[in-house]
C-alpha cells in the first residue's frame, strides 16, 4: 500500500542520514514520528485483512451473513477511514526526508500526489460516511453484527471497551445523523482497528495504537505518541530490511 511504501522510504532514509551526533533512526523525536507512521500502517493492514478475509468467507459461501453484514458497514468505514488518512500520512512520511522529499529523485512526491486519489476512486468521504448510514437504514443487522465483531476483544483493554461503549451511545441516538456521519464513521474504524490489532496478538502494537488513537493522546499530529511505548518492535516492523 501507499502507507507502507511512505513509512518505508522514511525509515530507509533515517537509518542512513545523521544529525546532531546521531543516526536519525536513533534521535527520540524521529523514532516517535516513525513509530506513530508505523502505527497508522498496522490499523489499516488490520482492517483490510478482515474485510478481505470477510469477502474470501462471503464468496466460499453466500449464506454467512455474519461476513456479509460485517462487510456492508466495513468496506465503507474502511475505505473512509483510509483514505482520509492517506494523504496527512504520505505528507509526514515525505517531511522524514526533507529537501529529497520533494524531488522527483525520490518516490515520495509521487506517493505524495497519489494519496488524495483514493478517495476519488473509491468515493468521496461524504459519500462512504452516508452509505454507512444507508447500511444501517436498510439492514439494521449490520450494527449487531459489528459489535458482535468487537465483543471478540471484550476486556483486553479498558480504553478499548470505553470507546466501544461511547460508540453504542452514539447509534443510541441518531439525532441528526447525517451531520454526524463522519464522527461516527471515525469511530467505527478506529475501534474495529483496535480490535483487530489486539486479535493479531501483537502487544506492543496493539497496546501503542489503543494508548495513540483512542487513548487521552487521540487526535494529534503524528509524532505525539505517549512515553512508555515498545518503539523498538515497532520500528523493526516498520524497517524494510528486517522481516516482520
Amino acid at each position: 500500500s501507499g502507507q507502507r511504501q511512505a513509512v518505508a522510504q522514511a525509515v530507509n532514509h533515517a537509518m542512513g542520514r545523521a544529525a546532531f551526533g546521531k543516526t536519525l533512526i536513533d534521535q527520540p523525536l524521529m523514532r516517535n514520528v516513525l513509530a506513530d507512521l508505523q502505527l497508522e500502517v498496522e490499523g489499516s493492514l488490520a482492517i483490510t485483512m478482515r474485510m478481505g478475509e470477510a469477502l474470501d468467507n462471503t464468496t466460499l459461501d453466500p449464506s454467512n451473513e455474519h461476513e456479509t453484514l460485517l462487510l456492508r458497514l466495513g468496506l465503507p468505514a474502511g475505505k473512509y477511514w483510509i483514505c482520509k488518512r492517506t494523504p496527512f500520512h504520505a505528507y509526514e512520511a515525505m517531511e522524514c526526508l526533507g529537501g529529497n522529499g520533494v524531488t522527483e529523485d525520490f518516490i515520495m512526491a509521487r506517493l505524495y500526489r497519489e494519496a488524495p486519489i483514493n478517495a476519488i476512486w473509491e468515493g468521496s468521504g461524504n459519500v462512504q460516511a452516508l452509505d454507512m448510514l444507508r447500511a444501517l437504514a436498510k439492514t439494521p443487522a449490520v450494527l449487531d453484527v459489528w459489535f458482535a465483531e468487537l465483543a471478540k476483544s471484550a476486556g483486553s483493554d479498558p480504553r478499548l471497551d470505553k470507546a466501544v461503549t461511547s460508540l453504542k451511545r452514539e447509534f443510541a441516538d441518531m439525532d441528526e445523523a447525517e451531520y454526524r456521519a463522519r464522527d461516527i464513521v471515525d469511530r467505527l474504524s478506529l475501534t474495529m482497528q483496535a480490535s483487530q490489532l489486539v486479535a493479531a496478538g501483537n502487544a506492543s502494537v496493539a497496546e501503542a495504537f489503543i494508548a495513540s488513537r483512542l487513548g487521552e493522546h487521540g487526535d494529534r499530529n503524528y509524532g505525539t505518541l505517549p512515553r512508555g511505548l515498545d518503539l523498538d518492535t515497532i520500528l523493526r516492523r516498520a524497517n524494510p530490511w528486517e522481516g516482520n
